[in-house]
């Protein structure tokens, strides 16, 4: 499921959104930046998120300070899809075109590697523990050949594959299903598509491949939004 082919693909929203809403500490997580270019977004920014109160105990003059429960703690936030918590994003100062990527793990410590993707903004990203080390646009399944959605488990990695169903290479590749669906280095043009891989730029593609290992996860979305707020960026 591999060669990239023309489609009439209308350009997507251009929110970098990475498939799900994650927490740093007890922090709730506001606003992204867009990575494409202004002229892939169609969409207004999202409003932030709305926070709780924490609840509150108030003690009548008439009761007793024994007799006053204790407040009610609001309990920490819980890790959301497979537990990523955000420590950092990247800083990218231009906005993402067709083919652009950037990568930058210099001083990130070791640790799990979860690679997350949203069909929607076309963009890929990569965190080790906690950080983001790598970020791309990609092409994607056209629509008789839709990309899956959900988290998927690196099942295979070949440096040289060529998918036997097509007869295409398909370099660096890291396999997700058993029918086929990859990520693999791919000619990633706005009027290009797959046949249900995720395709990524090629110096990219040999830089995850570097990375990844066997069962590391890659969650898949389509649209839904990455709260970021203050987090830090890199410098």
């Amino acid at each position: 499921m591999a060669e990239a082919m023309t489609t009439g693909r209308v350009r997507v929203v251009a929110k970098v959104v990475i498939g799900l809403a994650l927490v740093i500490g007890a922090a709730q997580l506001t606003g992204i930046p867009s990575r494409l270019s202004a002229a892939d977004s169609e969409a207004p920014a999202p409003s932030p998120a709305q926070v709780s109160a924490k609840p509150t105990v108030t003690a009548s003059a008439t009761v007793s300070a024994a007799e006053i429960p204790a407040p009610e703690l609001m309990p920490a936030p819980a890790p959301i899809e497979d537990g990523l918590f955000v420590k950092r994003v990247l800083k990218i100062a231009e906005p993402f075109e067709h083919g652009d990527y950037v990568w930058d793990d210099a001083g990130v410590p070791a640790g799990p590697l979860v690679i997350t993707v949203d069909l929607a903004a076309q963009t890929m990203s990569v965190f080790r523990n906690g950080y983001e080390i790598g970020a791309a646009v990609i092409v994607y399944g056209a629509d008789e050949k839709p990309t899956p959605l959900g988290t998927f488990p690196i099942m295979q990695k070949d440096r040289h594959h060529v998918s036997n169903l097509y007869g295409a290479p398909m370099p660096y590749m890291l396999r997700l299903t058993g029918d086929g669906v990859a990520i693999h280095a791919s000619d990633v043009a706005y009027d290009a598509a797959t046949h249900g891989c995720i395709g990524v730029p090629s110096k990219f593609a040999a830089l995850l491949f570097a990375q990844a290992k066997l069962g590391d996860r890659v969650i898949i979305t389509n649209g839904k939004m990455l709260d970021t707020g203050a987090l830090p960026a890199a410098a």
